[in-house]
């Protein structure tokens, strides 16, 4: 279970990300994507980011390349921002928590 700080440095991780992707200016990024989650290790050296789209996990899996470009200048903005010592390294992941529950409802559904 994570501590508390480690909590807090993840959702300080994933309020300034959520706030830095909109001023991206790269046309394949959608306005509709969404930070999920971030999973920050607790030596700060490796930073998963969950990354969820309106329209699918297909949409967020070509965002996640898009934002694997852009992750230096991600790493650069956040060590502007946020008081650390190092800014992980960022790996961007597709969320597919979205559809997954869509389907265990849909075989509930149809359990019913």
């Amino acid at each position: 279970m994570a501590s508390n700080r480690q909590n807090r440095i993840n959702e300080d991780f994933k309020r300034e990300i959520a706030i830095i992707l909109p001023t991206l200016k790269d046309p394949r990024l959608d306005s509709l994507l969404s930070i999920m989650r971030v999973n920050v290790s607790s030596d700060l050296s490796y930073a998963k980011v969950y990354v969820g789209s309106v329209y699918g996990y297909e949409k967020a899996k070509e965002a996640c390349k898009v934002l694997k470009n852009a992750s230096g200048h991600i790493r650069t903005r956040l060590s502007s921002v946020l008081r650390i010592r190092k800014v992980p390294e960022l790996k961007f992941i597709a969320d597919d928590s979205a559809e997954y529950s869509e389907r265990i409802n849909t075989i509930l559904d149809n359990l019913k």
